[in-house]
């Protein structure tokens, strides 16, 4: 059974992101469904699934990945799951893309700086995800027997082995940065967005079966 997200958050999962599910190719299927084996083996071992979602400046797509990963495993009772983030550089946690999670109903608490630590909660009485920029080696991140998620083509084709990873999983997503600062900005982020919620909506959903 699932647990339920802040109400706005609820909403958007009900009404945006379960009708999506159904919209996911079969080809990226594939790739979703060797993260959902890694994460029941990983329940099998008696040991955490630890997923660390990987882009080159760490600052939107797997930013996005980590904090729909960790609601969805939560939502399906995957509390062996983690997720993390970083990248092949680090920048900082595009505030466009802070407004996207905003909008689809994440609560978040945002301080100033270059590279500001947000917090952001997906469920009332759960820890807050701390989001950042970051490399993907960083001391916060696990260092060994993790499934590294490589979220763009870039970080895929410049990180062919990362270190420590267990398993290493394609999942290249168009960059919404090709938006910033034109009419279709906020509506690419949406997109983006949605499109990562369904997918790892996905992932846990044939994880928990």
């Amino acid at each position: 059974m699932e647990r339920a997200p802040h109400p706005t958050l609820q909403r958007y999962v009900d009404h945006r992101v379960v009708p999506a599910m159904a919209a996911i190719p079969a080809e990226r299927k594939e790739s979703l469904d060797l993260i959902a084996a890694f994460v029941k083996e990983r329940k099998a071992a008696g040991t955490t699934a630890d997923l660390t979602f990987i882009c080159t400046h760490n600052s939107r797509r797997s930013h996005l990945s980590q904090l729909w990963a960790a609601t969805a495993a939560w939502a399906h009772g995957q509390d062996h799951v983690r997720t993390y983030s970083g990248g092949t550089e680090a920048t900082a946690f595009d505030p466009r893309a802070v407004a996207a999670v905003e909008r689809a109903g994440f609560s978040v608490v945002k301080p100033d700086g270059k590279n500001p630590v947000y917090e952001v909660s997906f469920a009332k009485d759960q820890t807050a995800e701390r989001c950042w920029s970051k490399v993907y080696n960083d001391p916060t991140n696990p260092q060994q027997g993790f499934c590294a998620v490589m979220t763009c083509s870039e970080a895929d084709t410049n990180c062919p082995i990362v270190l420590g990873a267990l398993d290493r999983i394609s999942l290249p997503y168009n960059d919404p940065k090709e938006a910033d600062g034109t009419p279709e900005e906020a509506a690419r982020y949406d997109e983006r967005c949605l499109q990562i919620a369904a997918e790892m909506w996905y992932v846990m959903q044939q994880a928990a079966r």
